[in-house]
Order: structure tokens, then C-alpha cells, then sequence
């Protein structure tokens, strides 16, 4: 039985990545039906909860910093409840509750998020932990529906982009990931059902949609792949942009890059991640592919979507690196010329195949030395690559808020996902607006709005 006397003010705080922004939205959904409320002020809350992450080992040490901050904060005469969820509640359950200085009052996993009142009515009750991180052969969330309140970040009020989760899980056991273990296995929910979630976005006001999935490309429902679930999607009207995220490269089949290539409310930017380019390396990490046929996959992609921009993730220092297999990821960069990457230093994660069958074997000094090395790389291919685009007429979907650093500026994403920044103009988050590239940085490009769009 759910204690009704609790005090139900709640400060949610996110990390992580876009699915667990879109869990988030989840949680307010599930909680406020409860009559629970979120406030924007910590120190107003009767309870924190962390969406947590557990990709990266700076994420782990940054919550558990946080917990101690917000315990400080509040001190003996100002108490609160936390409460942790995500994938660092599933992967780390037993340190989480057994540490006495967390003092955690409960934690959810990502499949658990419907228990939450109940766990948080056992957790007030003196003395008592609460916690459920089962795992779901089944569990999409299907049935939710995060309100645009829910949806829309508080301090811009943003109605351009939503997230939806059209799948959950993974199967691939990438030897360095968590999440197969974290948020189990792939179910993918109905397309009548992601289409309808849609279309009440669209009426909301919503803009644009980002699909979500751990490998949103492996998306099946019966006999339904992700190029039909995409197809759909862009038949709602009012939806002017479709992106999604992420995908794995071993999934991109003719018809999907076809469809891409020919449907213009499908962003032309695809983020394909390569994490190494030594096939000793990428087999270690059970990739599924060589380096010769990624490279042959970027090649397939360009020739099917004219324009398309190509995002990778890169992993820096997996055990037993070489200096001359590194050389291999730094080829790949080059022959790739990726549109931007993420590139991180590898870290060992509790419960990965990694971190029980090779050691951490790279120093630190190694790796940090690697990645300053490939950004180096990358920052240059990234800048040739924005410079290519000054003097075309790129259509631009503006984000909500001036920029923080100058008030005189307003950001835009193309449809290939590279920030534009405008000077203000009688335009607001949401519109398409004509945009002539007048300058490139290696972070952004600069553009001049069209606003007579027969200009040319």
C-alpha cells in the first residue's frame, strides 16, 4: 500500500544520453499521475532522484560526488530522500545500497520505472531501502505518454524536438558496454503505436522527433524492419524532421539508405559508429566487422544519400592497443573524414566481458596522448568539412533560445545536424528559415537568414 503522506516534491536530474532524457520524461509522466510534483529548485525537493549513466566512468564518480554535495547541502536539519535510476542503479545495485556515506534511499532500474510511488512509499517508512532493477523481456513503456510539459525543457520551453524510445535493450555484447546487462534485450514496440505517440507530438506543436534505440536500426516488430517504421512516421503531418539514434553499422540495408536518400523529412546525417579501426581490435570488442568493411559501408552510405553527414563515436586505449593498431584508427579518420566524432579514452566497466577476460593494460599517459592525437585529426576534417559549406543555401530549424554567451544570437541545426549560428530576426524555435553559410569554425558555421525565400 502506497504511504499517501509523503511529501512529493521532486527534483529529477539527468545524465547521460538521449535515452535517458527520454526516460526522464517517463518518469515525470508515471510520477505526476501520482499527484507527485517537480520542482526546478533542489532545495525545494523532499526528494532527488539521478538518472544515472554507466557508459563512462566519469559519469559513476560524478553522481556519487553529487550524492555527497546534496547530502552536505541539506545537512542534519533539511532532510531528503534520494533516489537513483538507470543503468548505474542496475549495473552497481549492491554498492549503491550498501554504502553507507550514499546513504541511496532507492533505486529503479530503466524497466522498473511503474514501481517508482511504490518504492518510494517503502523508502519513507524509517529505516527502510527500496529497490527494483528486474530486467523486462517486455516492458517498452508503450502505454506512457509524457505530456509536452513532461517533454519541454523548463528553461526555454522548447516544443522543436521530442524523443521517442522505439525500442529498448541490446544483443549485440559489444565487449566494452554495459547495456546489454543494464537494460536487457531488444523488444521494439508497435509501429501503430510510435506513429500515434507522433502524431499527438505534432499536435502539440512539436517540430521535429529523434528515434530512439540502444541500435534503433535493428528495430523489428512482426514483420515490420526500421525503414517501414520510418516511412510511417513521416507520413504524420506537422512532423517536418525525423532524425534518429543510434544505430550500429552492421544494420543499414539498400532499402533503408534508399529511403533516406528520397524522403526529404528524413535527415540526411547519419551517426555510425566506428569505436576502432584495427580489426584485431574491433573483434576483441565484437564488433562484427573489419575495418575494410566499415570503410566500404561509408562509402555505400555517400553514394545513396548525397550530402549526408557522418558522426562517429571512437574509443581510444582498449586493452592491449598497440601503438601501430592506433595508427589503424587514425587511417580510418582520415579516409572516413567524419563530419564530427566523439572520441573517448576507454574505461573499465563493472560486469563487461572486457573487464573480466583483458586488463587495463594501456596507461593513461598512452591514452590521453592517443586521443589528443586523433582530435587533433578530427578538428581539422571537422573544419575542411564546415568550410565546404560557406556561400550554400542551407534550410535551417531554429532552436528556442538565444545563445548564453551573446544575446544577439540565435541557434539552428541543417538537416544534417551542424549548429548554425544567426543573428536574432523575426524568427522563433521551430521555424525552417533559408540560411546563406557566411563563415565556418571548426564547431559551428555562421549563417545570414533568407527571409524572402525566392531569394536565391
Amino acid at each position: 500500500m502506497i504511504n499517501t503522506a509523503i511529501n512529493k516534491k521532486i527534483f529529477l536530474e539527468t545524465y547521460g544520453c538521449q535515452m535517458n532524457e527520454y526516460d526522464s520524461e517517463l518518469v515525470r509522466s508515471i510520477l505526476k499521475k501520482e499527484n507527485f510534483e517537480f520542482v526546478t529548485d533542489e532545495f525545494k525537493a523532499d526528494i532527488v532522484m539521478l538518472n544515472t549513466c554507466a557508459i563512462r566512468e566519469h559519469a559513476h564518480r560524478k553522481v556519487y560526488g553529487r550524492v555527497h554535495n546534496i547530502r552536505n547541502a541539506r545537512g542534519a536539519d533539511s532532510p531528503v530522500m534520494i533516489g537513483i535510476l538507470g543503468c548505474m542503479a542496475t549495473n552497481l545495485r549492491q554498492e549503491l545500497l550498501e554504502n553507507r556515506s550514499l546513504n541511496i534511499d532507492f533505486i529503479a532500474g530503466p524497466d522498473s520505472y511503474k514501481r517508482l510511488p511504490q518504492l518510494i512509499s517503502e523508502a519513507s517508512q524509517e529505516g527502510q531501502k527500496s529497490y527494483d532493477i528486474t530486467l523486462s523481456e517486455f516492458e517498452t513503456y508503450s502505454d506512457i505518454y509524457p505530456s509536452a510539459e513532461d517533454r519541454i525543457n523548463p528553461s526555454t520551453q522548447s516544443k522543436v524536438n521530442a524523443w521517442i524510445a522505439v525500442m529498448r535493450g541490446c544483443n549485440n555484447f559489444c565487449t566494452f558496454c554495459v547495456v546489454p546487462y543494464t537494460r536487457g534485450r531488444e523488444r521494439s514496440r508497435s509501429p501503430e503505436n510510435v506513429v500515434d505517440e507522433v502524431r499527438r507530438l505534432a499536435g502539440e506543436g512539436f517540430k521535429q522527433v529523434t528515434l530512439l534505440g540502444q541500435n534503433v536500426n535493428s528495430y523489428r516488430h512482426n514483420d515490420h524492419d526500421f525503414a517501414y517504421l520510418m516511412d510511417e512516421v513521416s507520413k504524420v503531418d506537422g512532423i517536418e524532421r525525423i532524425r534518429f539514434s543510434s544505430p550500429h553499422p552492421k544494420d543499414f540495408p539498400d532499402r533503408f539508405l534508399e529511403l533516406m536518400a528520397k524522403n526529404p523529412k528524413i535527415c540526411k546525417q547519419v551517426h555510425l559508429p566506428l569505436q576502432a579501426g584495427n580489426n584485431r581490435i574491433l573483434d576483441v570488442m565484437n564488433r562484427t566487422y573489419t575495418k575494410e568493411e566499415f570503410l566500404g559501408l561509408v562509402d555505400k552510405v555517400r553514394a545513396k544519400v548525397p550530402n549526408v553527414a557522418l558522426s562517429t563515436d571512437i574509443i581510444v586505449g582498449f586493452p592491449t592497443e598497440t601503438d601501430e593498431e592506433f595508427e589503424d584508427t587514425i587511417d580510418v579518420v582520415k579516409k572516413a573524414r567524419f563530419d564530427s566524432a566523439f572520441n573517448f579514452k576507454y574505461s573499465e566497466r563493472q560486469g563487461t566481458i572486457a573487464s573480466k577476460k583483458y586488463p587495463d593494460d594501456v596507461s593513461e599517459v598512452t591514452k590521453t596522448e592517443r586521443i589528443m592525437r586523433l582530435n587533433v585529426v578530427q578538428k581539422e576534417i571537422t573544419y575542411e568539412k564546415n568550410l565546404a559549406h560557406v556561400g550554400e543555401i542551407q534550410t535551417v530549424l531554429i532552436e528556442p533560445y538565444p545563445d548564453a554567451k551573446n544575446t544577439n544570437q540565435m541557434p539552428g541545426r541543417t538537416d544534417g545536424g551542424k549548429l548554425v549560428i544567426l543573428p536574432l530576426g523575426p524568427y522563433k524555435g521551430g521555424d525552417l528559415v533559408n540560411v546563406r553559410i557566411i563563415a565556418a569554425s571548426p564547431h559551428a558555421l555562421k549563417g545570414q537568414p533568407i527571409l524572402d525565400k525566392s531569394a536565391n
